[in-house]
This record gives structure tokens, C-alpha cells and sequence, in this order.
């Protein structure tokens, strides 16, 4: 019988320090050729939410805002425009490449990475982040320091993934399939310190940090066929391919064949379900 073809096998560290050789040290990194396509899916399934929130925080003239982790800057020039000529946006991310043709008078653009670098003290009418602090390691201290950064009665508005409360279930649903190679997504991303069901915490998190007027409200839908939620799907399997399949998490053949049903008119399943809360500093 012939030998089983020799397949790499990353362990958990080695998994950790190839992830930290990428530019921006996270497994969804920006320099990604997927990550233009996430951009624009992320855009169109969830900036109607945000801005709304925004927009009942009462973002207008003459405010300053901190964009934490901006990505592409579709959220970064909404706050731009409303805030006006006598505002002010700071966008920041560990890797702006895709930022760097914003340009408005009054948007900023900086690198800058969360965890580590400074941020001022009570300066901001308003600091935003979107799909950033279930990645960090350290996101309690990162979120006591957004919120630190805030002037007395600046809003923060935070918005995360709880990717485990609404996954798909045939029996619940049926024509929802969970397929092999998400659950091997969601395993990469925990052995890696990704928390999948911050987004379901962050109401209990704002008022741990002394928060007022918080609130908090969820948003999913159903990826299908040609949706913005299959899109980023796509996105993801494609970006993580190798690293699932060098590490073991998933089969290469269930990887293709997982792969292909994404584009099967009858597949479809809910999103992460995207919770957004919102807290003003006292």
C-alpha cells in the first residue's frame, strides 16, 4: 500500500507566528486580495446600521471623531461630511493602505495600531470601531482606553460579531447548511484569540466601564446566492485557505468542495449575528 502523501501540519504557535509575519498581524490582514471584496460586502450589509446609530448619537458639526480600525474609510467619510468644515475625522488603522485615497480637508488618516500606540485623553465627540476588538488579545484594555479617550459626554459606539449564538441548523431552517469548512474558520480564528461572541457582550462590557445611556442592538441576515453576507463569506475562505489546510483544520478536498457550494443558488445560511452598542462617558 502506498504511503499517505506527507501534508505540513502547523501546531497552534507555529499557526500564531506566521500570522504575525503579515503586515498587519491579524488572519483577515488588509494586504489580503480578498480584502477590497470584504470591504465593499461589510459596506453594503452593515453601514445602513451603523450610520443610523451614528446619526441617533447625534454626530453633526463641528464634532471630533476617532474611526478605530476605518478599513476601506466608507464609514471614516460619512462622519466627514457630517461633521462639515468645522469638524474633524481622525481614521486610523494598523494598515491603511486602503485609505489612502481619502481625501477630504477635514479627515485625517493615520497607522496606527490599537493595542500599542498612545491615544489622546478626553478629546473626541465620538469614537467608532466595527469588527476590531473581538481580535485583540488585550480588547478590555483597548476598550477602557476608547473610552478614556472620549471627552465627558462623548459617545462610543462599538460594533462586533457574536458568531455563535445564530449559526445555521437545518432543524431550525431547512435549506441551512453548516458547512465543514466554517467550523474549521471558527476554530482557526479561537486558537488564535479571536472571541466570537464579543459582540453579545459589549452591553454588559459598557456598563462594566461606567458608561451612561447604554444601549445595544443586533443585526443578521441570510447570506444566499449573489448576497453581500456570501460575499464576505467567499472573502474569508478564500483568504484562510492555506492556513486551514496547512493546519489541519480542514481537508483540501472538503475545503474545494465547501468552496464550491458557496456558489450553489440554494445554499444559504444567517450571518454572524452583528451586535452594535453604544455608552456615553459621564
Amino acid at each position: 500500500m502506498p504511503a499517505a502523501p506527507f501534508r505540513r501540519r502547523l501546531d497552534r504557535c507555529q499557526t500564531r507566528d506566521y500570522i504575525a509575519t503579515m503586515p498587519s498581524g491579524y488572519l483577515l490582514d488588509n494586504a489580503g486580495a480578498e480584502a477590497p471584496i470584504r470591504f465593499n460586502a461589510l459596506s453594503a450589509l452593515f453601514d445602513p446600521g451603523t450610520i443610523r446609530h451614528l446619526q441617533e448619537r447625534g454626530v453633526g458639526p463641528g464634532w471630533y471623531c476617532l474611526e478605530i480600525g476605518a478599513g476601506s474609510g466608507s464609514i471614516a467619510r460619512w462622519l466627514a461630511d457630517r461633521v462639515g468644515p468645522t469638524g474633524h475625522v481622525l481614521a486610523t488603522d494598523i494598515d491603511p493602505r486602503h485609505l489612502q485615497s481619502v481625501t477630504l480637508p477635514n479627515l485625517e488618516v493615520r497607522r496606527h495600531d490599537i493595542s500599542t500606540d498612545p491615544l489622546p485623553e478626553a478629546t473626541f465627540d465620538l469614537v467608532h470601531a466595527r469588527l476590531v476588538l473581538m481580535h485583540l488579545p488585550r480588547r478590555e484594555g483597548v476598550l477602557a482606553r476608547l473610552i478614556s479617550a472620549l471627552k465627558p459626554g462623548g459617545w462610543l459606539v462599538e460594533e462586533e460579531y457574536d458568531a455563535s449564538s445564530m449559526r445555521p441548523d437545518p432543524a431550525a431552517s431547512p435549506g441551512e447548511i453548516l458547512l465543514k469548512t466554517q467550523i474549521a474558520i471558527w476554530k482557526l480564528m479561537e486558537d488564535n484569540g479571536v472571541n466570537l461572541r464579543y459582540g453579545r457582550q459589549l452591553f454588559g462590557r459598557l456598563r462594566t466601564h461606567g458608561l451612561a445611556e447604554v444601549g445595544a442592538e443586533a443585526m443578521a441576515s441570510m447570506s444566499h446566492h449573489g448576497s453581500a453576507g456570501m460575499s464576505i463569506l467567499r472573502a474569508n475562505y478564500l483568504q484562510l485557505r492555506q492556513l486551514l489546510i496547512d493546519g489541519n483544520y480542514v481537508s483540501q478536498e472538503q475545503f474545494e468542495q465547501d468552496l464550491a457550494r458557496l456558489d450553489d443558488p440554494e445554499f444559504m445560511g444567517p450571518t454572524a449575528v452583528m451586535w452594535s452598542a453604544w455608552g456615553r462617558r459621564r
